[in-house]
């Protein structure tokens, strides 16, 4: 792509000079897939004391996002054939952020990008779930967009992918991400900052491996060689934290938000979160505060309560295996500071996903070579759970699968081996987040 199609004009500012941009680096994907599905299936799994589940839906409509007017919501997750994809954003605002924390929204200029895009895709039976990382700096075509006051903004051809949540919000992003990989997205959830904190402390931590010391100015995190358990702020940190580790690129960063992800499913998986009413109930009215506060948006699919609790229960116990965390594949623009999309490996993954054919990673697990893979996770074994049925109806308490009996089934289906343009690794593999230089 020769140059970049100018935004139009408007009341918006338009995006920052990549200089500038990299001052805001501002989000995290601390919305890693469970993440986010645990905080809105407690909404309608937990009963308990005086907590009221209609309540918590109205609250959640409310302030939900419609991203296509003209398509139903759909009643289940066995309405929807060829798998669920959900797109979780994280944004950079400033509205309703402390600075204290974050202390160059002193001078915030007032917009809002996606600096974090993620799509996760949970296949049909069997349950699989891949989750794809798009770069923030990733140039791509925006199709043109609501503006929110009953016009829209022209379609433009080369645009950083981060600048999408600006031009028309949540849906935007949405549609621009749709546009890229041909898949259609039934769900999405964007969060601020103060959300990403406050989730992570419901949470209750998330321990991530440093192999070297790490001291970044620019986050404000110290960190020394070995293994932590990262709360509140400092799980921010390290989810934001770019300079310091790998090359010091974005791509590095990736890779280290996807370490922090894959040890959060595993924690969530061997520690039961999803059978504990007091923690459900704990992340339920985190999420619910969320919403309220402005901190977290969701789409209006996503207020479905019947929804929220098959999507948990869909993954509640899928294989570490099959649990793929991926970037987007790129190469470097000409001025080697942007990236542009590979779409023929790209095709591969999704054509794969389309196809709920079992994944093997080929490339390396990071492109900013900012983790390694130190070691090879043990898979919980999973408990007896009462779920609903893909129609919706409750259905009798069964035991899943057990991740030895869904190795086998996959034994006889034929693995898809990823380009190696595509990078990352599987909740499997355990890796270690490694310094710069």
């Amino acid at each position: 792509m020769s140059g970049f199609t100018r935004p139009p004009a408007s009341g918006r500012k338009p995006i920052a000079r990549h200089a500038q941009v990299e001052q805001r680096h501002p989000l995290t994907r601390i919305l890693s897939l469970l993440g986010v599905f645990v905080a809105v299936v407690a909404t309608s799994v937990v009963g308990v004391g005086t907590f009221s589940v209609w309540n918590a839906a109205s609250a959640l409509s409310d302030n939900a996002v419609v991203l296509d007017e003209d398509e139903e919501i759909p009643p289940s997750l066995g309405a929807i054939e060829g798998g669920v994809n959900l797109l979780v954003v994280g944004t950079d605002s400033c509205e309703g952020q402390d600075v204290k924390l974050f202390p160059r929204c002193a001078e915030d200029d007032g917009g809002e990008r996606n600096d974090v895009t993620m799509l996760v895709h949970i296949s049909d039976n069997p349950r699989r779930v891949t989750v794809v990382s798009f770069p923030r700096d990733m140039i791509v075509p925006i199709p043109s967009c609501s503006d929110g006051e009953g016009g829209s903004y022209p379609a433009m051809s080369a645009q950083m992918i981060n600048s999408s949540y600006m031009y028309g919000g949540l849906a935007c992003t949405v549609k621009t991400v749709e546009e890229l990989t041909g898949e259609d997205i039934q769900f999405a959830a964007a969060i601020r900052w103060t959300g990403v904190i406050n989730m992570s402390d419901a949470i209750g931590g998330v321990d991530v491996c440093v192999a070297g010391d790490i001291s970044d100015v620019h986050t404000g995190l110290n960190l020394t060689a070995g293994n932590h358990t990262l709360v509140g702020a400092e799980a921010l940190q390290f989810l934001r934290i770019r300079h310091g580790i790998g090359d010091g690129s974005d791509l590095g960063r990736i890779s280290n938000q996807q370490q922090f992800m894959s040890s959060m499913v595993r924690k969530l998986q061997s520690e039961s979160v999803l059978a504990n009413p007091s923690v459900l109930f704990n992340l339920a009215t985190t999420a619910i505060n969320q919403v309220t506060q402005g901190q977290l948006v969701l789409s209006s699919s996503l207020t479905n309560p019947t929804l929220m609790v098959q999507i948990a229960m869909a993954v509640k116990d899928v294989a570490y295996e099959d649990i793929v965390f991926v970037q987007y594949p790129t190469g470097y623009s000409s001025d080697g500071v942007h990236v542009l999309p590979v779409t023929d490996a790209a095709d591969v993954l999704f054509q794969a996903l389309r196809e709920n054919q079992p994944l093997t990673l080929t490339g390396e697990a990071s492109s900013g070579f900012g983790v390694e893979v130190t070691g090879e996770a043990e898979q919980p074994t999973p408990t007896p759970t009462a779920e609903a049925d893909a129609e919706g109806d409750a259905g009798e308490a069964t035991a899943s699968p057990t991740p030895s009996a869904t190795a086998t089934a996959e034994a006889e289906e034929e693995r898809v081996e990823l380009p190696s343009q595509i990078t990352g690794t599987t909740a499997a593999q355990v890796t270690c987040t490694v310094p710069e230089g």
